[in-house]
């Protein structure tokens, strides 16, 4: 067994596991806390980080380690394990059951094996670097949906939209009469996935963070997919607007996304022609 494979073989277990434990508690009173007027966490983010780290860590003691309930530690290998416990916590905290733990693993840089799982739908997507992109096992592929007046996009809204003017309503606005419809799901990692696995066609999003997008950037480029940030350049994880799609309507996408630029619309005039 190649290296590769070992992490892949614990990440999934670890990544399983945690879910399951989400699974476990949704619907729980429970005691949220806010990081912002609407960015909450719940201690169900933290119980997932803790096994999501504490496993990794027990079997790769020389990993380092990014995750989003403020855990940032460096390893003495370049490995780095970069982790989403709970995407969707809105979703969770109201017992809305679309969600799900996302986890990468970064080499040098480079991200090289990517997990988000849905405990709810008992769904695993799974991608290695230069091997493919995967559902349960099975090799997955983007749509073949070439027109963005047939496409079913997906996109979400940042934490700090009842105060700032990068806000995304204007993306919004201008692609909800041209795609066929748009869907806000509440969870990134998610929505990247089912653009791997065409169910989206398109997705679009600003103010990410790098566990948001490590493993689902990953496993839409390993389906056959595009990812850019906003003006078509290669897409990093420091990127502030992640653009994934098929491919086949991306420069479509593009345009779209041109009219506002980074800070995603105002409420001003409309300008589409």
């Amino acid at each position: 067994m190649d290296v590769r494979e070992e992490f892949s073989r614990v990440g999934e277990a670890v990544v399983r596991e945690a879910g399951l434990y989400l699974r476990e508690n949704l619907g729980r009173k429970i005691e949220v806390s806010l990081k912002g007027a609407v960015d909450l966490v719940t201690p169900f983010d933290l119980g997932a980080q803790e096994i999501l780290v504490g496993r990794l860590s027990a079997a790769f003691p020389t990993h380092g380690f990014l995750a989003e309930e403020g855990l940032a530690r460096p390893g003495s290998s370049d490995y780095r394990w970069i982790i989403d416990p709970l995407d969707g916590t809105t979703n969770y905290a109201h017992a809305f059951p679309v969600f799900s733990v996302s986890t990468a693993l970064e080499r040098a840089g480079r991200i090289v094996l990517g997990f988000v799982y849905d405990p709810m739908r008992e769904e695993m997507f799974m991608a290695s670097a230069g091997r493919g992109a995967f559902l349960n096992g099975a090799a997955i592929r983007v749509s073949a949906v070439a027109d963005l007046g047939a496409s079913l996009l997906a996109t979400g809204f940042p934490y700090d939209l009842r105060t700032s003017p990068i806000n995304n309503l204007g993306h919004w606005g201008r692609f909800i009469v041209r795609a066929q419809a748009i869907r806000r799901c509440g969870s990134a990692a998610l929505d990247l996935s089912y653009v791997a696995c065409g169910r989206f066609d398109g997705f679009w999003e600003l103010k990410l963070k790098p566990w948001d997008v490590a493993a689902g950037a990953l496993i839409v480029a390993e389906a056959g997919g595009r990812v850019s940030d906003f003006r078509g350049a290669e897409f990093a994880l420091e990127t502030p607007g992640i653009l994934a799609t098929n491919g086949r309507i991306h420069q479509e996408m593009l345009d779209v996304l041109a009219r506002d630029g980074m800070a995603g619309g105002t409420d001003g005039p409309d300008d589409r022609t």
